[in-house]
């Protein structure tokens, strides 16, 4: 996942996400998993515009038949060095008429489960690429790339013991050090929160959850996968 930042910075995003499917493709020595090779990889971007340059790079292709007809998300099929490449999308809102972006945690939950889904016994990897917020006391900085070391929430706050693990939902991601020291990227806890902006409370659990990343879908990808007990980072 990139800091948001500026063109320089998203070019250097398409770069690295590219370098990592071609790494993982290759062999899994790249991270934890006991498969010679990776021979399918589900990559979810929640925005479009996030998600058209790799599309593009890849010469990926619509596939129109890939989620249910009433589901707005998409998908863009092909392959990268010998490995089945999906991207998934979350469509635009058509539900309240805004026309923007799916963000959040339903649609991508929803969509993450119905692509791994479709992709049963298929995928090998679900990627979470794309732009997030971090924070400067944890070492990030714009155009920063991290790789998830685990995932959580600190909106979904319900204060009942029995609760209270649910609520934060803390996943950890699978670990892929050597993707890490190929591309050069840092690491940390991505926590993720349905509002953009963010208020006191929200800011201390998030520090509780210690995060250097937020974003607004990963903890729900997270959940998805763990269904479908698919290897997942962000």
């Amino acid at each position: 996942m990139a800091l948001r930042a500026p063109a320089a910075a998203a070019r250097r995003y398409l770069r690295l996400v590219t370098a990592a499917t071609a790494l993982l493709s290759s062999s899994t020595s790249a991270y934890s998993m006991s498969k010679d090779k990776i021979d399918s990889v589900i990559i979810s971007i929640a925005m479009e515009d996030e998600a058209k340059p790799f599309i593009t790079h890849l010469g990926l292709k619509a596939d129109a038949d890939f989620f249910p007809r009433q589901a707005p998300f998409h998908a863009f099929t092909g392959s990268y060095k010998e490995c089945d490449v999906t991207i998934i999308t979350a469509g635009k809102d058509e539900v309240h008429g805004a026309g923007v972006d799916n963000v959040g945690t339903v649609p991508a939950a929803v969509a993450t489960f119905l692509a791994l889904q479709k992709l049963d016994g298929k995928a090998d990897l679900l990627i979470n690429a794309g732009t997030c917020g971090g924070f400067k006391a944890m070492d990030a900085a714009i155009g920063d790339v991290f790789l998830t070391t685990g995932v959580a929430n600190h909106d979904r706050r319900i204060p009942i013991p029995a609760f209270e693990p649910y609520g934060v939902g803390f996943i950890e991601s699978v670990s892929v050090p050597k993707l890490r020291e190929a591309i050069g990227a840092k690491e940390g806890v991505c926590t993720t929160g349905n509002s953009l902006d963010k208020h006191d409370i929200d800011e201390y659990h998030m520090k509780k959850n210690g995060a250097s990343v937020k974003d607004m879908e990963a903890a729900a990808i997270g959940w998805a996968c763990e269904l479908h007990k698919m290897p997942h980072f962000g």
